[in-house]
């Protein structure tokens, strides 16, 4: 077996950061974004949905490169059950070209996303929902609650456990089925965001 160590130490330099693990409970912050086609997408696109899922995440990072077949898939089987999904990329696109736009359509072709894609060039979304990582997972109910914010499951790049979105999956079949989430829910882990010279937040 080769091991591509360029790789390794590429994933090892990124500087890996926590969710902020916003408070259960928290009403979801508005946003109004383009979406890859330009179309603006906000929160309110969403208000038929049981929950709502906001992945904060990206075209390069490793965390999400590893998990994004697998988040494909879990969104193709829950949005016939009501589920929205939105993905928003608040990487600086100036210091990192791999996250542009022009690259986001390109993400969504390759990885089969089947949600719409948003670019947050300001970064204010990402700051109003305290995300810090790629990815960075938030649920809410119907209600727009959240109720669950952590980790797509405990895959990581290189510790041999299958991609499998268990700890999303779990919470959304607790929020369908109408009961409560787990509150024992583990930090997402990963690649912190890319904020512009000056933006970023004092909880980064």
């Amino acid at each position: 077996m080769t091991l591509d160590f360029g790789h390794w130490a590429y994933i090892f330099r990124m500087a890996l950061t926590p969710s902020t693990m916003l408070p259960l409970g928290t009403t979801a912050p508005d946003f109004k974004l383009p979406d890859t086609d330009g179309k603006i997408i906000s929160l309110a696109d969403f208000k038929s949905q049981a929950a709502l899922a906001v992945i904060f995440m990206c075209n390069h990072c490793p965390y999400v490169v590893h998990i994004r077949a697998g988040l494909a898939q879990l969104a193709r089987d829950y949005a016939p059950r009501g589920v929205g999904f939105a993905g928003i990329n608040s990487n600086d696109a100036k210091n990192c070209p791999a996250d542009s736009p022009a690259r986001m359509k390109d993400e969504v072709n390759n990885a089969g996303y089947t949600f719409p894609y948003l670019y947050d060039e300001t970064q204010a979304v990402a700051k109003a929902y305290r995300a810090a990582c790629t990815p960075d997972i938030f649920l809410f109910d119907r209600g727009r609650r959240l109720v669950y914010r952590g980790q797509f499951d405990a895959s990581r790049p290189g510790n041999g456990i299958s991609v499998t979105g268990k700890d999303l999956r779990n919470a959304l079949e607790a929020v369908l089925a109408g009961k409560p989430t787990s509150e024992m829910q583990v930090a997402s882990i990963g690649c912190n965001i890319k904020w512009k010279a000056g933006n970023a937040p004092a909880y980064s």
